[in-house]
């Protein structure tokens, strides 16, 4: 796993705990203990992927994660103190992919980096000559898997890998009613359990971003009881 990691913990031994299992795993890895310390990296470093704690001395784990997505498409995993569904809702809204609970096992962490890590880098590494099956062009919304670009009415649209995939499987389903399951389980590649609002919450993430009314979307349409569609 050759990967630049940045890790943002105020706290020295659990920096220091996921920086030996990182590093075991072939990454490099660049610690921070603020926010600002982690801009200046964002914008010094070539990051593959972050991972950010919540409560940080100065400005807040969301908040750094915002300001990163305002021009990088890398992941971020949130590290939370709290078992609360608001801190994953947050997380996930204001661009994180995926987040874990403190303490958490070393293990799981690096096996969930490994996953955003793939994910990731099946778009880095397009193959260009399939260029025409990897373009999607209807109703001034043009998706591009090569290049993970997504243009509507040629505004460009800021979408984290997980937002695209999600945009990419309702388009090239154009028509048909993808449950919120199926989503959760191609997109995220583990088991769906039930009452899991993660699909919910990137959905609305993208209609906004997309700049769709709630209660009439034009694009990603709620067929209650059933999932999401684009026609």
């Amino acid at each position: 796993m050759d990967a630049n990691i940045l890790v943002v913990d105020d706290e020295p031994e659990i920096a220091d705990l996921v920086e030996v299992y990182l590093k075991s795993e072939g990454c490099t890895v660049f610690k921070c203990g603020t926010g600002t310390e982690a801009l200046a990296c964002v914008a010094r470093e070539r990051l593959d992927l972050a991972i950010l704690d919540v409560m940080l001395p100065d400005i807040s784990g969301f908040t750094l994660c915002g300001e990163i997505r305002k021009e990088h498409h890398f992941p971020v995993l949130m590290l939370t103190a709290k078992v609360d569904d608001m801190d994953k809702i947050t997380g996930l809204t204001i661009g994180a992919d995926d987040y874990i609970t403190k303490p958490f096992n070393p293990l799981e962490l690096v096996a969930r980096v490994k996953a955003q890590l793939r994910r990731y880098t099946r778009y880095n590494e397009a193959d260009k000559s399939s260029e025409s099956r990897d373009l999607i062009d209807f109703n001034g919304l043009v998706i591009n898997r090569g290049t993970h670009e997504c243009q509507l009415y040629d505004r460009e649209l800021n979408l984290t890998p997980i937002e695209f995939d999600i945009l990419w499987m309702l388009c090239e389903n154009r028509g048909q009613v993808i449950s919120a399951e199926r989503l959760f389980e191609t997109v995220w590649g583990e088991k769906y359990l039930d009452r899991n609002n993660t699909v919910m919450v990137h959905i609305r993430r993208l209609r906004e971003k997309m700049g769709e009314p709630s209660r009439n979307p034009r694009f990603i349409k709620t067929v209650w009881g059933v999932g999401y569609k684009i026609d």
